[in-house]
């Protein structure tokens, strides 16, 4: 990056099932990050809305509510890395000189969609493909009983997961899931079955919401910081799939898993950084399998050592290196097009140690991760300067 770029304001809506009008989605989370960073929507000199489901034009309508300034406002889609996406496009238009404040707001009703993979030709009957005819619990169903055969790794384990990000989320104002007490293993055994391994309580929420990031300059960030640390974004990294020889085409939602450890070794590089110097991680787990994977492509363990390192206690809250301290997809949910910039609202959160009861204690660097269908992978790494 030319110049370096901090976040300076983050804000949500609390992600949830109830229908909520998408412009109040938007403005609250708009709103929220700009009295986080404790600036006018005057001073954004860049808007990136991130949207899936929405209409053509629906971002930059929704963007008059805050105010008309002039900015120039650019829509973001890239499936669940959308607001990944968005908040990148922000962190380079303020490294590039673009602008000295820039602002990522990503927002979605996921509900509210039809299947944004299904793919028609006008006069002609739908396409047949995986992803017209697959929805994203198989592919990553599918993946899980692959783990299963090769490495031994039991239903058990995935419930462990989910039950560990059920329990962070419980204290996440902003997630979609709140238990009202300690999820076990067992209760997520015995909820009702999506695919197998696979069971309704591993399955991310899917729901409504919006999360907003404003980044900027050291100047800005200093001049703002009220106080508070300064968070500095020290690597952005973003790549689809390479080719390699014996290359599988496994479908929109499953990549193949050299993409994750790829992009993460990139951001490493940048940020001069190794996964020792990692104090927290948000992925994209959708499902366990996915969680208990990028353990191992992010560099936190050997190949084969997830199980082990779930199970010793390492990714919860207290342990080496949490994953999902706010409760990851599976808790606090994943409407799409913010879930990324929601990760960023957290680490950013957690950097200056302002998360209460899921707070993850001497946090100093933090590292985000998404995933998208298509396939395409974004890693950040956040760190209080």
């Amino acid at each position: 990056m030319n110049r370096d770029v901090y976040v300076i304001g983050v804000g949500m809506h609390r992600f949830s099932k109830d229908y909520i009008p998408k412009r109040d989605l938007y403005f609250t989370a708009g709103m929220d990050a700009l009295k986080d960073a404790g600036i006018k929507f005057r001073d954004i000199g860049a808007l990136y809305n991130g949207y899936i489901g929405g209409g053509m034009t629906e971002g930059i309508g929704f963007a008059k509510d805050l105010g008309l300034t002039g900015v120039p406002v650019t829509h973001v889609e890239n499936a669940s890395a959308t607001g990944s996406s968005a908040f990148r496009e922000a962190v380079w238009a303020v490294s590039g000189g673009q602008c000295e404040v820039a602002m990522a707001l990503g927002y979605d009703d996921m509900r509210l969609m039809g299947n944004p993979m299904s793919r028609t030709v006008p006069g002609k009957k739908k396409l047949p493909s995986m992803e017209n005819i697959m929805l994203p619990a198989g592919f990553f169903a599918m993946w899980a009983q692959r783990r299963m055969h090769e490495n031994g790794t039991t239903i058990e384990t995935f419930a462990k997961v989910a039950a560990k990000n059920w329990n962070h989320g419980r204290h996440n104002p902003m997630s979609q899931r709140r238990a009202d007490h300690e999820v076990t293993v067992e209760e997520v055994l015995a909820a009702d079955m999506v695919a197998y391994p696979h069971t309704a309580m591993m399955a991310c929420a899917s729901g409504a919401g919006a999360a907003c990031a404003i980044v900027a300059t050291k100047e800005w960030a200093q001049k703002y910081a009220n106080g508070r640390p300064i968070i500095k974004v020290l690597a952005s990294q973003s790549q689809s799939e390479v080719y390699n020889d014996g290359h599988i085409f496994m479908g929109a939602v499953v990549g193949p898993s050299s993409s994750t450890e790829l992009t993460g070794q990139a951001a490493y590089k940048e940020a001069g950084l190794g996964p020792k110097d990692i104090d927290f991680v948000h992925v994209h787990d959708a499902f366990p399998i996915e969680e208990l994977m990028y353990y191992e492509l992010l560099g936190f363990c050997g190949p084969g050592e997830g199980d082990r390192m779930l199970h010793d206690g390492e990714t919860t809250l207290g342990g080496r290196v949490p994953f999902s301290p706010d409760g990851g997809l599976i808790a606090r949910g994943h409407p799409g097009g913010p879930t990324g910039l929601a990760q960023v609202w957290d680490a950013t959160r957690q950097l200056r140690g302002e998360q209460g009861k899921f707070q993850v204690e001497g946090a100093r660097t933090g590292m985000v991760h998404m995933m998208g269908a298509g396939s395409i992978c974004i890693v950040h790494i956040l760190q209080r300067a």
